[in-house]
């Protein structure tokens, strides 16, 4: 058993008692004990039980105790002795604030991609913890814009057909799934986006006007043909009306296979359904441009070589699709 010198907890004399003013009640209430353990001839057992604390606790309160410095009974601050200090420089944190300006909707996994074609030496988890430094400071602004955008369905058939079971998809421009998007931006002002992307390459060609017209689809299917950099050999659409009639004499007219997905199936059109909610989330809840469509138009295409040439894909291990063009199919480029 510990023993103890009673000696240790004298009583204060009365030089000290103007520290009283200055103590807490926590801090009173353990010199009382210490006091009464003194009175009552330094029984530990028995001050323990009056004041219900444990041995151990007793011992650490009269360790600590010194009547000259009678702060010493406060609870000490919870706050370690040695902060983490940031170990990112006043660079880094600029190049992360400018990115993350520009590119709102992106994260850290993104991000230090960029930062590190920058030259930067970053982790993602420190671009992480920059990010939320700058969120708790309030110096990143959020998308304010708002805007409706939902999926159309119908149906077609002619040159289309179900994609046969055994047509396999290996390299770039084997399927190039297409859709269409509406987005409004308030009342009277609805657009009608498509989206073609290469399900290997994830490369897109996006178009926007103010209907999905046969002609309108025509005019996109003529952007995918001249944008997407190797020969496209098959198209996917859903039933929509706008994929029938020129659009399909198109594609049979220049040799593109043309299938036709079966009613209510929109995650056979996967790739090209999660190519919407990135143009959407990405560029038309972040854009600042007028709702026109010659304003629109000239934003997205711009939008549309950030996404090809800048954005980190994740289903590409953070490479762009003209990275992973470049990397697995250069030979597949015309």
């Amino acid at each position: 058993m510990r023993r103890v010198s009673c000696r240790s907890a004298g009583m204060i004399t009365l030089a000290h008692r103007h520290e009283f003013s200055h103590l807490s009640r926590p801090a009173l209430a353990r010199l009382h004990m210490l006091e009464w353990h003194v009175s009552r001839g330094g029984n530990v057992s028995l001050t323990c039980r009056r004041f219900g604390v444990s041995r151990p606790t007793f011992y650490r309160w009269q360790a600590r105790y010194d009547p000259r410095h009678l702060a010493l009974l406060e609870d000490r601050p919870a706050r370690p002795h040695r902060v983490r200090q940031p170990t990112w420089s006043s660079e880094v944190i600029a190049a992360v604030h400018r990115l993350r300006e520009q590119f709102p909707r992106w994260g850290k996994d993104k991000l230090v991609v960029l930062l590190r074609r920058e030259g930067h030496v970053v982790s993602t988890s420190m671009v992480g913890r920059i990010l939320r430094s700058l969120r708790d400071r309030n110096l990143l602004s959020a998308p304010l814009r708002w805007i409706s955008a939902r999926r159309r369905r119908r149906w077609l058939r002619l040159h289309a057909v179900r994609k046969p079971r055994d047509y396999t998809v290996r390299r770039p421009g084997d399927l190039v799934q297409m859709d269409t998007l509406d987005v409004r931006f308030g009342p009277d002002m609805d657009f009608k986006h498509f989206t073609a992307r290469d399900v290997v390459s994830r490369w897109d060609v996006l178009t926007v006007g103010r209907s999905a017209s046969a002609y309108a689809a025509t005019t996109a299917l003529d952007a995918v043909l001249a944008r997407m950099p190797f020969p496209v050999r098959a198209i996917q659409v859903d039933g929509g009306s706008e994929f029938m009639a020129g659009f399909e004499q198109t594609c049979a007219d220049r040799g593109i296979h043309l299938f036709v997905l079966p009613p209510h199936s929109p995650k056979l059109n996967g790739r090209v359904e999660r190519g919407h909610r990135t143009h959407t989330e990405e560029f038309y809840e972040c854009t600042e441009a007028d709702p026109t469509v010659a304003t629109l138009s000239a934003e997205l295409r711009r939008w549309e070589d950030v996404y090809n040439t800048v954005r980190p894909h994740q289903a590409l291990s953070q490479l762009t699709p003209l990275e992973y063009l470049s990397t697995h199919f250069a030979t597949e480029a015309v």
